[in-house]
């Protein structure tokens, strides 16, 4: 952990009524603003986070960590082998079911995501199913036990005004309903969908409010003797009785079911839990004891804000972008903006960036959603689409009827259903858009499934496996990953996996690869590149790391394709951003001109 910067001056108050000041304020306390406090104070950067709710919902919600996710977790030292004892096992996740009803007809089941053993050859991190008031509460206790991070609830955001300095907040204390003024450089906005502060800054948004209306139901159940040997993630109901799909967050107690329904026929105030058992009962198929823990309705849509920045307030997760859960992008998206602004703001506040680095934020992130919110739209119109298409949600349909409708599948509609199935598989592989989005890059994938490891300035590093830890005094030592959990793997394979190519990537520092043969010319040009930058600068680390003497790769898998794709062997090399995203390739005679200038395009001419 580099050192505290909790050193701010403080903006006098109109009305005086300050309560405190600290460097940056985190408005929200979900899951992407408790990693945006954890990272900055990893980074040394003194915040505060206030969440307007004592409690927030026990509903799972959000089930998806993706593998961009789990190695970003990993490198600010969140034990992603803690992650893997909590949520669902690999083997219960591994499917999506198409059923008529969970004890009903099966139709045919795709892979749910990439968790098949040859993934790890594209990522160090298979994506993990979790509960998000799980993975919540593991991040929560870590910022419990960390001195730079306060937490308030029930807090809320008011308003904000600025000057070029310093950001003044007023909040709310929600149990006395007492006003008073923070006082910070900046303030990162993670308040949600219905962002109080976005709206508070006027920035609009883009896209779709509405083309569906949905319920979550969130129920108590032991489905597992009930699904049979059909064991999945996902379960999609193809009945007129119930349009939508249970999560198995757990078989044997936690699920929820999300459908859509006419909202004209069953209004939203009239939803009660006797009609929530009823949607239940009819997803499951067969009378078996559930207990329903709370239902809710809400709308898919897709909304994109036109800013992600106005002067020292930033909008990230949901408050930037929110789109349909289908693909599930939208938690991970927020976890992609706090690890890319994170490293920012600590470089401002440390002085070894200039501010224009924080608009970097915006020209990296935004289009990220866009494309995720795109793809997001699209998956969720095709899989309703074919519901809809196949007569599985028939208007002349009564809801609260008292059976379950059973529907029968003939030759011709398996046939259809099938075939309908088949045009889903991307819906359920998003590995091109989890790992494969390259900053700069404004073109619209041709497919979310198809992942092309980007050796280019904007991509990340792509992996490879590192035969051990790497050595060397400026990188920091981290567990080995444990692959256990892939039952296809050999106790010799588990052991041949983990270390990645991204373990090189400190988040406090960039980092320059070479090979060794050609390690001693390029420290001779990093030494003449840190003389170039001014004293203000000084904080700003470069860590040196040569394959063949910091690092060996483990032959097979992608390690010949990673030297060559970087053309160390060439006597190349390649500049990483704190954030594991390449900054700069440079071939053998670059001179230090040439890389004074890629990295002070980033961080600013001082």
């Amino acid at each position: 952990m580099v050192p505290h910067s909790n050193h701010e001056e403080s903006l006098s108050s109109d009305d005086g009524n300050h309560a405190c000041d600290v460097p940056v304020l985190v408005v929200g306390g979900g899951p992407v603003g408790l990693l945006m406090a954890h990272m900055l104070s990893q980074l040394g950067v003194k915040c505060m986070i206030i969440e307007r709710y004592e409690n927030r919902l026990a509903a799972p919600k959000a089930h998806a960590l993706s593998p961009r996710t789990l190695e970003i977790c990993r490198q600010f030292d969140i034990d992603v082998n803690q992650i893997r004892q909590l949520g669902t096992k690999r083997g219960d996740a591994y499917w999506v079911n198409f059923v008529t009803t969970l004890a009903g007809t099966y139709i045919a089941s795709i892979p749910y995501e990439r968790m098949d053993a040859e993934v790890l050859a594209e990522t160090p991190q298979m994506i993990h199913n979790i509960p998000q008031p799980t993975f919540e509460n593991l991040v929560a206790e870590r910022i419990l036990n960390d001195d730079i991070v306060e937490i308030r609830k029930p807090h809320s955001f008011v308003k904000c005004r600025q000057n070029e300095e310093r950001v003044v907040t007023t909040v709310e204390d929600r149990s006395t309903g007492h006003l008073y003024e923070i006082s910070s450089r900046h303030v990162v906005a993670c308040d949600g969908a219905r962002s109080k502060v976005r709206e508070c800054l006027g920035v609009a948004t883009e896209g779709e409010s509405s083309y569906e209306t949905m319920m979550t139901i969130h129920f108590k159940a032991d489905l597992r003797s009930v699904v049979g040997n059909h064991i999945g993630m996902l379960h999609w109901i193809f009945n007129p009785s119930v349009s939508g799909f249970v999560i198995g967050y757990d078989l044997d107690g936690n699920q929820v079911l999300i459908c859509n329904f006419d909202s004209q026929k069953h209004p939203v105030g009239s939803w009660d839990e006797a009609l929530s058992r009823k949607t239940v009962r009819d997803a499951i198929g067969k009378s078996i004891p559930f207990e329903v823990l709370s239902y809710r309705p809400w709308v898919l849509n897709r909304k994109v804000a036109e800013s992600y920045r106005v002067g020292n307030v930033f909008l990230a997760g949901d408050a930037a972008h929110s789109f349909p859960p289908t693909g599930g992008l939208g938690l991970n998206s927020g976890i992609g903006d706090s690890h890319n602004l994170a490293y920012k703001i600590a470089a401002v506040h440390w002085h070894w960036a200039t501010d224009s680095i924080l608009d970097t934020y915006e020209s990296d992130r935004r289009q990220v959603a866009m494309v995720n919110a795109q793809q997001s739209v699209k998956n969720g119109q095709k899989i309703f689409s074919l519901l809809k298409a196949l007569g599985m949600t028939d208007d002349e349909v009564i809801l609260n009827k008292s059976q379950p409708c059973k529907p029968k599948i003939t030759m011709e509609r398996r046939n259809e259903l099938l075939k309908g199935v088949e045009d889903q598989i991307e819906h359920f592989d998003n590995l091109g858009l989890h790992i494969g989005y390259v900053y700069g890059d404004n073109r619209i994938p041709v497919n979310a499934s198809l992942y092309k490891p980007c050796y280019r300035a904007g991509g990340r590093l792509p992996h490879a496996w590192l035969e051990n830890a790497p050595s060397g005094v400026q990188t920091k030592t981290l567990p080995p990953i444990d692959s256990s959990y892939v039952a296809d793997l050999t106790p010799s394979e588990v052991r041949s996996k983990q270390y990645s190519t991204l373990d090189l990537c400190s988040y406090d520092a960039f980092t320059i690869l070479t090979d060794s043969s050609s390690a001693s010319q390029w420290s001779q040009k990093l030494q003449s590149l840190k003389g170039l930058l001014p004293k203000a600068a000084g904080t700003l680390k470069i860590n040196h790391l040569a394959m063949g003497r910091d690092f060996s790769l483990t032959p097979g898998g992608r390690a010949a394709e990673w030297a060559k794709g970087l053309q160390l062997l060439e006597g190349a090399a390649v500049l990483i951003r704190p954030d594991q995203h390449i900054l700069g390739n440079f071939e053998a005679e670059t001179t230090v001109d040439v890389v004074f200038n890629c990295l002070t395009q980033h961080i600013g001419v001082f």
